[in-house]
């Protein structure tokens, strides 16, 4: 299908840097998409510099189990200030005015840091696994292992994101023409090739970690629960918190990535599908809103971040002053081990 009725520039053709694509949208469109976008990059940079600027302050904090999810506040502020920023922009212009080495750095930037935030994603869920399952026998998480955990992050997405700045795949326009991705709808076999590892290697796999490694731990925790090796029904308590704490986890990131890769896939597979424009900006924004729901999810269920967050956010005020100060994890940790019985292998 030709690129103009697919919405999207050709690649290695000229961006547009004046004109509003009005044939795409009305000028009020674009509008809108920028307020949206801004919302969630305002709020994004906001609420992750909070997680970066407690976790600095309070010794408490820095503990390895919350390596992954500093680091993923990082990902998560480089993504809305690299990405949803200039996509802010450039939807209130009603055009990408940033030339054709914009468009790379900005696809390059939201991808780089988008895809070390969905490892983090992925590592949180293996980490935790670990703490609680325990698959090897008695394992003491050390700070070597949360720093070998973000550095894979941030060297797996490097790896897979690199490529199209060296001729394998490519950045270019997507959705209503004012932001940059991989791109999805060129079928030359190089990029073909590129764009099928990356949605194995980026997107499959990370998900299938958080899946696993949930299911183990869910697993172990109804293990111990049968065995009744709590006491006063501590770990049935533990229990139901983190199937809580997983069933908002794994929903989150079916909603934010799930449709923005079932989209790529559904291109890739089918190259005569035709995709509105503004429909195909739907899952972007989406993705992009992670960096929101991240910080809520990860860091404000979590008692020890949200102690000192809340706090930080509003001037001094604690709502939740009252409860205990065990965060969630470590109520279900201590609540597995005092078991040596419980094996999940």
């Amino acid at each position: 299908m030709e690129a103009t009725k697919m919405g999207i520039i050709a690649p290695g053709s000229a961006i547009p840097t004046s004109a509003v694509n009005d044939a795409i949208m009305p000028r009020m469109g674009y509008t809108i998409l920028a307020v949206i976008i801004g919302f969630f990059s305002v709020f994004g940079i906001i609420l992750n510099m909070t997680v970066i600027v407690v976790t600095l302050k309070h010794r408490q904090l820095r503990q390895p189990l919350n390596f992954a999810l500093v680091n993923l506040a990082v990902a998560d502020l480089g993504c809305a200030t690299f990405g949803g920023l200039p996509t802010m922009v450039t939807n209130a212009m009603g055009y990408f005015s940033l030339g054709r080495v914009g468009c790379v750095l900005e696809g390059f930037a939201v991808a780089f840091f988008g895809i070390a935030g969905l490892c983090s994603v992925a590592i949180i869920a293996v980490e935790r696994c670990v703490v609680v399952c325990r698959p090897v026998g008695s394992v003491t998480f050390q700070t070597r292992h949360a720093v070998a955990g973000v550095v894979i992050a941030w060297v797996w997405s490097f790896l897979w994101n690199t490529p199209p700045l060296f001729g394998w795949g490519s950045y270019e326009l997507e959705g209503v023409q004012t932001s940059c991705a991989p791109d999805w709808y060129s079928r030359n076999l190089a990029n073909v090739s590129y764009i099928m590892c990356y949605f194995l290697l980026c997107f499959a796999l990370p998900f299938s970690v958080i899946i696993i490694s949930y299911t183990r731990l869910l697993w172990t925790l109804r293990q111990v629960t049968k065995l009744k090796m709590s006491e006063g029904g501590s770990t049935a308590r533990a229990e139901t918190q983190v199937a809580c704490m997983v069933v908002v986890m794994v929903m989150a990131f079916l909603l934010t990535w799930l449709p923005y890769a079932a989209f790529a896939l559904s291109v890739i597979l089918d190259p005569n599908l035709y995709i509105d424009p503004v429909i195909a900006t739907v899952p972007m924004y989406l993705a992009k809103s992670s960096t929101v729901f991240n910080p809520i999810i990860y860091i404000f269920m979590n008692r020890q971040f949200r102690e000192h967050a809340v706090p930080f956010l509003l001037c001094g005020r604690n709502l939740w002053a009252a409860e205990p100060e065990e965060s969630e994890e470590e109520t279900t940790a201590s609540s597995v081990s005092r078991s040596n019985k419980v094996s999940p292998s």
